[in-house]
């Protein structure tokens, strides 16, 4: 009785610690507890691809996994998947709320019944709430971000407990990202500073005026469900966009708007500016799709803007 006892408690004990989110070994991805989900493409923009994941009769109790990698290297791998944790590919699990990705607010959690389907934006993650991700080593410095221009595989898993495949793996489907215009992601302005446009700093947010270095401190700080933050890093590459010779979208007054009600207090880590995400998401999608837009989205001739026409826009 004493071993059966025990052994009872080590078995809850293993349990208990799966349930807390602990990621997988690599020997724990593809089992087949629960049906397979299906994948499909929608629209893409320069740095990210928008996956349509939906799950079999048995659903995705505990989220799903996507995983992904430049389509040249799947094929040089004879059309395989590198070993889990290789830095070549990149992992999601999806196990929460989602703050962004919430379709309007149609979305309320990634954790998907029987036949339930989800639109996510895979290479923009990087402020989105209830993900784990591991990007690819060579996408880290852009924030997780998927190259212009290139073709990617996707495929995915659904998950029993957070963070643990339970499925069988889905075939890969291939999805090709925009080429990029005048207009570039918030990760490309966050590593390319020297590329900032003379005449875009100092910048307005809101109420308030920031230097270089205090942009690239925001744009260094996740927004871990500060609305207010995630909006800010849209828009200041959307304010640099227009610097550097993109045309107006309308989003970026109401962003302005939005911020200002924060007042003086500046955004973190310089202040207490903070807004519910649900009050921000549809105008930080409005911006982020502005600045992953396709060609043809640019003033002729795309060159900086003067100073004069900067002024006009960001007040």
């Amino acid at each position: 009785m004493a071993m059966a006892s025990r052994i009872r408690s080590l078995l809850i004990g293993a349990a208990l610690s799966l349930a807390a989110g602990t990621a997988p070994p690599a020997h724990a991805m593809g089992g087949s507890a629960l049906d397979t989900p299906t994948l499909a493409g929608g629209v893409t923009g320069s740095s990210k691809a928008t996956i349509s994941v939906q799950a079999g009769p048995s659903g995705a109790p505990g989220g799903f996994t996507l995983r992904w990698m430049k389509e040249s290297d799947f094929k040089a791998n004879a059309g395989q998947w590198f070993p889990n944790g290789d830095p070549r590919q990149g992992q999601a699990f999806f196990w929460g709320n989602p703050t962004l990705n919430t379709h309007d607010g149609a979305y309320a959690t990634f954790l998907l019944g029987p036949g339930q389907s989800i639109e996510v934006e895979v290479g923009d993650l990087l402020d989105e709430s209830g993900v784990t991700v591991t990007s690819p080593a060579a996408d880290v410095p852009e924030g997780g971000e998927l190259d212009a221009g290139t073709s990617y595989v996707f495929s995915a898993f659904a998950n029993g407990i957070d963070q643990t495949p339970s499925s069988r793996e889905c075939p890969a489907i291939s999805l090709g990202t925009r080429v990029q215009d005048c207009t570039r992601s918030r990760g490309y302005w966050k590593s390319h500073v020297g590329a900032w446009p003379p005449t875009s700093v100092p910048m307005a947010l809101g109420s308030n005026l920031y230097t270089q270095a205090q942009l690239l401190q925001i744009l260094n700080t996740p927004a871990a469900g500060n609305g207010a933050i995630a909006l800010a890093h849209q828009l200041i590459a959307a304010k640099l966009n227009i610097a550097y010779g993109a045309s107006v979208r309308s989003c970026i007054a109401a962003a302005d708007q939005l911020l200002s009600s924060c007042g003086p207090s500046k955004l973190s880590p310089l202040g207490l500016c903070s807004l519910a995400i649900t009050s921000t998401v549809s105008k930080t999608q409005c911006l982020d799709d502005f600045n992953n837009s396709p060609p043809g989205n640019c003033l002729t001739p795309a060159v900086p803007a003067t100073w004069g026409r900067v002024k006009t826009i960001y007040r």
